[in-house]
């Protein structure tokens, strides 16, 4: 996360909100927010906020199925990614994730991620 600049600026129980620059780090070579930036974002939101709710001394998260759904662009700025919980099991958690233009507050990518608690040897 720190390599493209992901910063979380809010967490609490039901969400995860982190922004990402738009710049060299994140860009693909015609300029615009490359969709694997997007990608990690969301594994990154997804991830961070299911060890909010394990014991990280027995268990840690994975990322078991990633998707996402670019509807739009971005050149330069911010995005702002907002991962809510759909589903919290023992063994599964279930995320759903925005990403907007941070200044407009337009869609830029939408995307779910499957995350599997895995218990620790």
């Amino acid at each position: 996360m720190e390599h493209l600049g992901i910063e979380v600026v809010h967490f609490d129980k039901e969400s995860i909100t982190a922004r990402m620059p738009v710049d060299k780090r994140t860009q693909q070579p015609m300029g615009l927010l490359h969709g694997g930036a997007s990608v990690v974002l969301i594994e990154s939101l997804g991830s961070i906020g299911s060890t909010l709710f394990i014991d990280v001394e027995k268990e840690y998260p994975v990322g078991l199925e990633v998707n996402a759904n670019h509807v739009g662009s971005a050149r330069s700025g911010f995005v702002v990614g907002v991962a809510k919980i759909v589903h919290k099991g023992k063994k599964t958690h279930v995320w759903s994730v925005d990403i907007r233009e941070e200044d407009s507050n337009r869609l830029i990518c939408t995307g779910r991620l499957t995350v599997m608690i895995v218990q620790k040897k």
